[in-house]
């Protein structure tokens, strides 16, 4: 079993994304880089807090045997959500099996949120916290493959090919589900505040 240890909030450096299979890529090094990426997608696609770690663990054993297969051809972030979904899936699956009618809890605030940053006072730091719950609130309104999309082109800023590459799909049916999960988003955004409006008359 591998010693994976977090490491939330470091500064490190991307591994050079590869043209082809003549470049190897060093886990610890990619290890290192992308932990933080995969930590928070396995977040917000609404795993919950106690089950976090064993997900991300599960990653990046997955990973660390596939390794060898990566040529190249998307960048690392791609190939890496192409494998943590999968994982997440899994353990969605798992938990349905144990327990049908069970649901997942509120998605852990992310520890970054509460560190004390520079220039950041505690009601800054509880008003990002309360920002992140509330994302995550609306996250778990959308369907799965919705919220997959955004995760990816709102919140990671990848580009459409790459969101491709990484949930398999074509561009023209990437582009299409994308207008539908930001107007899903939108409309998640407007109950929220509808009843926010609502408990304080």
């Amino acid at each position: 079993m591998l010693a994976l240890a977090p490491s939330h909030g470091s500064a490190l450096p991307t591994p050079p994304e590869v043209d082809g299979p003549a470049v190897a890529l060093d886990f610890e090094t990619l290890y290192e880089a992308h932990f933080d990426f995969v930590w928070r997608s396995v977040r917000r696609l609404g795993v919950s807090e106690g089950a976090i770690d064993d997900v991300v663990q599960e990653t990046f054993l997955i990973v660390h045997r596939r390794l060898a297969e990566f040529e190249g051809r998307s960048s690392v972030n791609t190939w890496l959500f192409g494998i943590l979904r999968r994982v997440v899936h899994d353990h969605r699956r798992h938990l349905r099996r144990k327990s049908p009618h069970s649901v997942f809890p509120e998605a852990p605030t992310d520890p970054e949120s509460l560190s004390d940053a520079p220039g950041r006072g505690p009601h800054e730091s509880v008003e990002k916290a309360e920002a992140v719950r509330t994302l995550h609130a609306i996250l778990d309104e959308l369907e799965d493959d919705k919220r997959e999309l955004f995760i990816l082109a709102e919140l990671e800023q990848m580009t459409v090919p790459e969101i491709s590459l990484a949930l398999g799909t074509n561009l023209n049916t990437t582009y299409s589900r994308l207008r539908v999960a930001r107007q899903e988003f939108d409309q998640a955004v407007a109950r929220r505040r509808a009843r926010e409006d609502w408990r304080y008359r």
